[in-house]
Formats: structure tokens, C-alpha cells, sequence
């Protein structure tokens, strides 16, 4: 324990999201070990609304009801109402109160945040673009300030291999939380729109997609405990290295994928993943995007569906695209995968690349005809991210090209750096007894916690 103690200077940007805590983020419940099931399972979230709100007939304030069937004030505002269903606790909450109760001491792994600074070459950008002209601390053009979208443009022209236009297929955002959130806004055309996540997942996902309107529907992915390359002659011996070595990572229910899909608006892609760790792989990735051109494919033939308003569309949260840690992965872009470029919103951001997750800055590239409704919307939500951390990031993003600590850029120093942390952290949860999953990418580790199943309170085990 001292060790994992002592992770706080090394690794405090992963989160170890053991599976039964997961359940206060509504992603995954891991019933109790058994010989039947195992130690881990997956369940559905159910797609139908978890509350409802009753509109009395005589004029009065309307009433509220969970899905455990208790009424809210009637004075809870709109928003709060399509949040009801959510668990009031989330991973940081309950984390960040554990922490706090045990002492100074404690390595709180439960929020994903470097502890360290930027690169200097960034804070040396930001220095300068707060020190320069009086524009640079004005509004910026609510769509992004043109210095960045251009960086931006250029550089997601060679990401995905096409002409991007700097002023019509990029929207910059206060941070990717934001970029989500207007994504989902801009695409939600009706109220209950279906929008399809892959579980586990980020938990953020679920309150957005209700505040924009929709309905998430939540595919679990499948979980095996073993390794692709495990030997199958179970009398083998060995030196002990399969018990230290990690767990298969999840995989892709293609089958009820495409069943989700059939009446979805939205498909949510995150690639590297949070809080699995998973890099998809290109072979998967296509799979999907397959799917994808099935379903819209037949909506074109539909005569209920004409016209690319009624298109299925992907979202892809790419927000750790530089943290891929292991040499054989590689990052993929959904959107240049052959015919996802007109129906694709690609989302990154600079916090998690930089270290930097309070400059807040994020971005949305796609085609314009769904990118046209983020520009609209923006102003009204925040008129414009912070105009010098744009300034900083349009010089930076460039600059991190350059060698760097004896690499060939700033990026790959970063995945090499966060790889150099993930063998400590992994070593730490081995000598804890906690074998982790795979984790290929991003700075998350996911931990079977079956040895400890008997020590976790029981309502941590059921289904939110």
C-alpha cells in the first residue's frame, strides 16, 4: 500500500474505476462472483425514460417522479428534471469523500488530472498571448478565434485526409465537455432521439444526452477474463507471469450494435477509451463504421427517411488520441474510415494532450452541414472560449511537432511517458492483489476487484 501511496507524484492522471464502483456512474454492474457468471458481468441500462414528468390539467406547477417512484419539488427547473435519474453521486464524488475521510495520506486515483505542469513551450505560448496586443483579451468569434481554426484546419486536413475549411467545418468549445454537449444539441431533432454508447463509458455521456433531449440506449460491450494469447492446455505450468499479466480488455457486441442502431440518431465512438483504457482497433473500427453505412444506407432507401436529416451520426470523442501507449496501437480517425467523413463530428481537445485541463479549450471538426448547427448554438452557451488560451494553443499545437527530450516530438514523449507510469501503477495493483485489464491507451487502468468482492458494501453491486 505504501507504494500505491506514494503514486500520487507518478500517476495521479489514472483512475483505477474498479468495475462495482462503476455502478455510481451507471455503467457497468458486477454481480458477485459465482461459478456461474464469473467475476464480471455487463448489464443494459434500460432505454425506456427513468423519470417522468406529470403536467397537471388545473395549472399547477407540474411534479416530478423518479423511477423509484419518489416525487421532486415541482420547483425543479427543466434541466434538472431530465437529470433526475442519475445518481446524485458520481465517480469523483465518491472518490474525492473517500479520500478526504482517510487523511492527507491517500492517493486519490478516482479523477483523471496530470499533477504536473504544461510543456514549457506552452506556458511560454500562453506567457506571450496574455502579454501581446489588446485583442487578445477580448471576445473571440464565437465559432473559434480564426488564428486556432486555421492550426486546426490545416492539421485535421492531414489527419483525415482531406480538405478541411477552417471557417465552416471547425467549432471551438470551452473544453471537450462542452464540444459533447453542443454536438448532441446540434443533432437531437426530436424529444426521446435515441443516442447509442458503448459501455463502459464515460459517465458524463448520459446527463448530456438527457439535457440535449435524447434517450441514451447503452451497449455493453463483452467482457472474457482471458488473454487472446492465452495457451488453452490449462496442466501447463508456468513461472507465475500469466497471474501478473493483464486481463483481456473489452470487445464490441457487433450483433446488438446493430440492433441498437436501427432506431438510434446518434452513435457515441471513443477511441482511446475512458475509463477502459481500450485503443480500438482498425479491424473494429471499421466494423462499426460498417454498420453505420448499413443502417443510413437503408434509411436513403427508406421512404421514411429521405434526406440526411434523418441520417444516422457518429460523434467521435478522440480527447486522448495522443496517449496511445503501446507500440503495436496505433490512433484511428473515425471520420476518414470510407464514408464516415459527411456523417461524423470529431471531437479533441488540449487538456489531456497539454496537461492543462483548466485552459478548457476544445474543438468539433465535421462536414458543415452538421457543424453549421454547433456555430449557432454556441453563442448563446458560452459566447466564446478563453481568446489567449486560443491564441497559446494555435502556436502550441504546432510547436509540440518539434523534438522534444530526446524524441522526435512533444507527442511522442507524452506516450511514452504516460506508458512509463502505466508500468507503475500496474505493478502496484498486481502487488495489491487487483488484476488489471489491458490498457492500451489514455491514462485510465480498469481492476477486477473479485478478490475483493466480499469487503464491498452490497448496494455498490446493484444496478443504478
Amino acid at each position: 500500500l505504501d507504494g500505491l501511496f506514494a503514486l500520487t507524484m507518478y500517476f495521479l492522471a489514472t483512475s483505477v474505476l474498479v468495475l462495482v464502483q462503476a455502478r455510481s456512474t451507471a455503467l457497468v454492474a458486477a454481480p458477485r462472483p459465482s461459478a456461474r457468471t464469473g467475476p464480471l458481468q455487463t448489464a443494459t441500462i434500460a432505454t425506456e425514460p427513468a423519470v417522468s414528468v406529470q403536467r397537471a390539467t388545473n395549472g399547477a406547477a407540474p411534479k416530478t417522479t423518479t423511477k423509484n417512484g419518489s416525487t421532486l419539488p415541482s420547483t425543479l427547473p427543466l434541466a434538472l428534471q431530465r437529470l433526475a435519474s442519475l445518481p446524485e453521486k458520481t465517480v469523483w464524488t465518491e472518490f474525492g469523500g473517500l479520500a478526504a475521510s482517510l487523511g492527507g495520506d491517500v492517493a486519490n486515483l478516482g479523477q483523471g488530472y496530470p499533477d504536473w505542469s504544461p510543456p514549457r513551450f506552452a506556458i511560454e505560448a500562453a506567457a506571450d498571448a496574455v502579454a501581446g496586443d489588446a485583442s487578445k483579451h477580448q471576445y473571440a468569434r464565437s465559432a473559434g478565434l480564426p488564428a486556432l481554426c486555421e492550426v486546426l484546419a490545416r492539421r485535421y486536413s492531414g489527419h483525415f485526409g482531406r480538405a478541411v475549411d477552417a471557417h465552416s467545418e471547425v467549432a471551438v468549445t470551452v473544453g471537450a465537455t462542452q464540444a459533447l454537449l453542443v454536438s448532441l444539441m446540434a443533432l437531437i431533432k426530436d424529444p426521446g432521439d435515441e443516442v447509442v454508447v458503448l459501455e463502459p463509458c464515460f459517465d458524463l455521456y448520459f446527463g448530456q444526452i438527457r439535457l440535449a433531449g435524447g434517450r441514451p440506449v447503452a451497449v455493453p460491450m463483452t467482457f472474457s477474463p482471458r488473454r487472446d494469447d492465452d495457451d488453452d492446455d490449462e496442466d501447463d505450468e508456468d513461472d507465475g507471469d500469466e497471474e501478473r499479466s493483464p486481463l483481456k480488455n473489452f470487445s464490441v457486441d457487433l450483433e446488438a450494435l446493430r440492433r441498437a442502431l436501427r432506431t438510434a440518431r446518434v452513435l457515441i465512438v471513443n477511441s482511446p477509451q475512458n475509463p477502459t483504457g481500450k485503443v480500438f482497433s482498425v479491424e473494429e473500427l471499421e466494423a462499426i463504421a460498417s454498420l453505420v453505412r448499413s443502417e443510413n444506407e437503408a434509411r436513403r432507401n427508406s421512404a421514411r427517411r429521405n434526406s440526411e436529416e434523418g441520417q444516422l451520426v457518429v460523434v467521435s470523442d478522440e480527447v486522448y488520441k495522443y496517449i496511445v501507449l503501446d507500440k503495436d496501437a496505433s490512433h484511428v480517425h473515425f471520420a476518414k474510415l470510407d464514408g464516415m467523413k459527411d456523417c461524423t463530428l470529431t471531437v479533441s481537445s488540449a487538456g489531456k494532450t497539454f496537461s492543462a485541463t483548466g485552459w478548457q479549450i476544445g474543438w468539433i471538426v465535421g462536414p458543415p452541414h452538421l457543424v453549421t448547427h454547433t456555430h449557432r448554438l454556441l453563442p448563446y452557451l458560452q459566447f466564446c472560449a478563453s481568446t489567449p488560451m486560443q491564441a497559446a494553443l494555435a502556436v502550441a499545437l504546432d510547436e509540440a511537432e518539434e523534438p522534444y527530450q530526446g524524441h522526435v516530438s512533444y507527442y511522442a514523449w507524452l506516450a511514452d511517458e504516460y506508458a512509463r507510469k502505466r508500468t507503475i501503477l500496474l505493478e502496484a495493483l498486481h502487488d495489491a492483489n487487483l488484476r488489471p485489464l489491458q490498457t492500451a491507451g489514455g491514462f485510465f487502468v480498469l481492476a477486477d476487484v473479485a478478490a475483493y468482492a466480499d469487503l464491498i458494501p452490497a448496494h455498490h453491486f446493484e444496478p443504478s
